[in-house]
């Protein structure tokens, strides 16, 4: 189980941080991911974490302003939003259990959290 939390108003230039608490053992898995959606449109990729060597990848629209880590907690992945674009507002969802395939892919991961709201005005 995938749970989101952060998620919030705020103006642009401004910054939010997005946490995923996950149960069970989604480290077993290769990458975890962030992905957000607007309403009538495809879930895209924002930012993908691979675990083995801790490398990162980040959708060209969030290059420079977003960032994926680990948290400090057990099984918590974070996303830090920088210079938040009104662009930016949408519900964000964090992914686990790779199954291969593209890291920015939704078809690439099984399981999902169940959303976070991020607006910027």
């Amino acid at each position: 189980q995938l749970v989101e939390s952060g998620g919030g108003s705020v103006q642009a230039g401004g910054s939010l941080r997005l946490s995923c608490a996950a149960s069970g053992n989604p480290y077993s898995a290769v990458c975890m991911a962030w992905f957000r959606e607007l309403p009538g449109k495809e879930r895209e990729g924002v930012a993908a974490l691979y675990f083995a060597d801790g490398d990162a990848v980040y959708a060209d629209s969030v290059k420079g302003r977003f960032s994926i880590s680990r948290g400090d907690a057990t099984n918590t992945i974070v996303l830090q939003m920088n210079s938040l674009k009104p662009e930016d507002t949408a519900m964000y969802y964090c992914a686990a259990g790779y199954v291969g395939g593209a890291l920015l892919g939704p078809q690439s991961y099984r399981y999902w959290g169940q959303g976070t709201q991020v607006t910027v005005s």
